[in-house]
This record gives C-alpha cells, sequence and structure tokens, in this order.
C-alpha cells in the first residue's frame, strides 16, 4: 500500500481544486457548505490511513467525489456552466450537474462501505453484502437530505443554493433514487475490480478474511 508517490499525486490533485474552488466562488456561504465534507473527509483518511489504508481504488474513487463538490462548491450546483451548455443544447428543464453529484453520493460510499464491510466483518461477497451496501448508501443519502433541510431551516433563504432544487418539488426524491443507483451501478461496474484491490491488501497487511 506504501506509495508517496501515489497518494503525493491525489494530494496535489485535492489541494489544486480546493484552491481554484476558493476563488470567486458564486455564494461563498454555498462554497464552504459544500467543500466541507470534502475537507472533513480528508482529514478522516489521514487519521485512519495508519490503521486502516484503503485500497487505491478507494482512495482514487474519494478524490473523484471530492472534486465533485469543489466544482458544484465553486459554481453551485444549479449554475455549472457545462451542464448550462447542455441543458440549453438539449432543451433540457434544468441544470443536471446535482444530479451527477447524487449519483457520486451513492457510487463512491458503496465501493467504500463494500471495502469496510469485507475487511471487518465475516460478510461475504454476494447477495447480502450487494444489498446491505445499497441500504448503507441511502442512508447516507437520507442523513445528507436532513443535513440540507436543517440547513435550510436554520439559514433561511441563504441555503437556497446549498439546496439546488431549481423549483423541482421531486428534488429530494430524485437526490435519494440517484443515489441508490449509484450506490447500485457501483457494485456492478467495480466489485471485480474491488476484490482484485482487496486481496492485495489482505496479501500485505492483514490474514485473509475474504
Amino acid at each position: 500500500m506504501t506509495n508517496p508517490t501515489f497518494f503525493t499525486s491525489l494530494l496535489l490533485v485535492f489541494v489544486s481544486v480546493l484552491a481554484w474552488s476558493a476563488i470567486g466562488p458564486h455564494d461563498r456561504f454555498t462554497w464552504f457548505l459544500e467543500v466541507l465534507p470534502a475537507i472533513l473527509g480528508l482529514a478522516i483518511l489521514f487519521a485512519t490511513y495508519a490503521k486502516f489504508p484503503f485500497t487505491r481504488l478507494v482512495y482514487g474513487l474519494i478524490l473523484i467525489h471530492a472534486v465533485i463538490l469543489m466544482v458544484g462548491g465553486h459554481y453551485t450546483y444549479a449554475e455549472v456552466p457545462l451542464f448550462d451548455w447542455i441543458k440549453d443544447a438539449f432543451a433540457l428543464e434544468r441544470n443536471h450537474y446535482d444530479r451527477v453529484g447524487h449519483l457520486a453520493q451513492g457510487f463512491i460510499p458503496a465501493i467504500i462501505a463494500r471495502e469496510i464491510l469485507l475487511r471487518t466483518s465475516p460478510i461475504q461477497p454476494g447477495k447480502w453484502l450487494f444489498f446491505l451496501v445499497v441500504c448503507i448508501c441511502l442512508s447516507v443519502s437520507v442523513f445528507y437530505e436532513f443535513i440540507e433541510w436543517w440547513v435550510a431551516v436554520g439559514t433561511g433563504e441563504a441555503a437556497d443554493s446549498f439546496l439546488g432544487t431549481q423549483g423541482d418539488v421531486w428534488d429530494t426524491q430524485w437526490d435519494m433514487s440517484m443515489a441508490m443507483t449509484g450506490a447500485i451501478l457501483a457494485q456492478l461496474l467495480l466489485s471485480k475490480t474491488h476484490d482484485r484491490a482487496l486481496i492485495k491488501v489482505f496479501e500485505e497487511k492483514e490474514p485473509a478474511n475474504f
């Protein structure tokens, strides 16, 4: 697992994108709310690395998720330029960058949850693991919706950009369904790749449990 070049590269990308996102964001309060999970995530990864280093696959996916958060924080999810162009080009009703964000909110945590379960519990790859991972990701999505609600209640109109509903009364349901879809897709697409990465971790760090 030890590869200073790999982890230094990830950290440089993270810091560079964070610095860019902090320069003239659309709304400073929204920027703070959106990038805070990425910063907290980085702190947690540093704190847990010595005792529980994840696979490189997980670290790479977490970086992708962090970049999505920081881009959304810079522009607000409703005003990311590329997705404004897509909206106009295809005559869509809204900017769909927030849908990408919530898809990632299921996709990336699915592999994180899968790794933790496989490395710390008796659960083996199969239907129950698949189901539990989806449930965990849905729980994360629901809790995030709670956070959006609490922020909206606490700050009023200042949270409009953070909520990013764009007038859609079903936005919360869409967000959770996208997270569930992401969790399912991640397991369908990456389970075998993740299994191979886990085998390397077990060989290097831990007795076989998988």
